[in-house]
């Protein structure tokens, strides 16, 4: 694990196969030593992760803080309401003040995307050792969340060994508020990596057609794609014949926060058209898993009966996988930078 390539972890449009690899194998790793009671390992002892939330988050800034915390790591947390934010200070220099503290990872998280990014170019013009971790930045990347996900699905088709590339070939839909969702981006470019064919649906406010073409724009700091062959994405407004032809569901939130005005004739008539119920999930005669990336808006995404009753509802394992996940993700950046000490 001394080979990690990359100094910072912002977006999966970076990502070789090679790397999430890499990533999912060290995970599985230390999910095996959570459920045979080695809870806490020594790796990261005498390193500081700060995490700089600028958004308000539950699942992932307590998974990063828990994954820090088990590999032995010091953790510093940024609260904005408590913070020089209020006296007009600006993000740059928020985070330009924990590095100088000597924190060695910043796990950072903004409503405005590119930021993680920016950090990472102005802490490197400064001959930095700190390594930046995208926690999710506005519409653009959420690089933890996508990996978790390809692990989690990973995982479920898997009979015992951790191969990714069983998924090539499946068809994975991904149901909801496409346009604003950061997670959705994430994991198309690590599902699509591996040979799955990605279905978007929903309203065309929410899943445009030309998302079908989204792998082809890259995202800050991708030069070119590391992947010579992706899988396809194609835009669906069927949910039957969608659900009727899938291998697993990612269902997503509405995100009304990030909305203009108009985009939905009503929160009703999105539900009744694009809600995941268990009624619709019948037309799939197969037993699929279905993920959602949290938090769940019972009723209008998901109906609560697959949420509490539906066997291979992933949810609660997408948790779990995410404090492996972070702990990959922190370890890899602890390696990267013991090159650089």
């Amino acid at each position: 694990m001394d080979n990690w390539p990359h100094k910072h972890i912002l977006n999966l449009s970076c990502f070789s196969q090679e790397d999430f690899q890499m990533v999912l194998k060290l995970a599985d790793r230390f999910n095996t030593a959570k459920y045979s009671g080695e809870n806490k390992v020594c790796a990261l002892e005498g390193f500081l992760v700060t995490t700089i939330f600028f958004e308000a988050s539950t699942r992932t800034r307590n998974s990063f803080e828990l994954a820090a915390k088990r590999l032995s790591a010091y953790v510093q947390s940024f609260s904005p309401s408590s913070s020089s934010l209020k006296k007009g200070e600006t993000f740059m220099d928020t985070a330009l003040t924990y590095s100088a503290m000597g924190s060695d990872i910043l796990v950072v998280r903004h409503s405005s995307s590119n930021v993680p990014f920016e950090i990472s170019k102005k802490l490197d013009l400064k001959n930095s050792k700190t390594s930046v971790l995208n926690a999710g930045d506005g519409l653009q990347s959420h690089p933890s969340q996508g990996l978790l996900d390809l692990y989690t699905l990973t995982k479920f088709f898997s009979n015992s060994i951790i191969d990714p590339f069983i998924l090539k070939g499946k068809k994975i839909l991904i149901i909801g508020d496409v346009l604003h969702s950061r997670v959705a981006r994430s994991d198309i470019w690590a599902l699509t990596a591996f040979g799955v064919n990605i279905v978007l649906c929903g309203p065309s406010t929410l899943v445009p057609d030309e998302l079908e073409n989204f792998v082809n724009c890259p995202s800050p700091p991708q030069q070119k794609d590391p992947v010579k062959s992706r899988g396809t994405i194609k835009v669906t407004r069927s949910l039957e014949n969608a659900i009727e032809n899938a291998d697993g569901i990612i269902v997503l939130r509405l995100q009304k926060e990030r909305m203009s005005k108009n985009m939905l004739r009503s929160v009703n008539s999105y539900s009744k058209e694009f809600c995941l119920t268990l009624e619709k999930l019948k037309r799939n005669k197969r037993d699929i898993p279905i993920l959602h990336p949290g938090p769940i808006n019972r009723g209008i995404e998901i109906s609560s009966k697959i949420v509490d009753d539906y066997k291979n509802c992933l949810i609660e394992e997408q948790v779990s996988n995410g404090v492996s996940v972070r702990m990959a993700l922190l370890y890899l950046l602890s390696k990267s930078q013991s090159t650089l000490k």
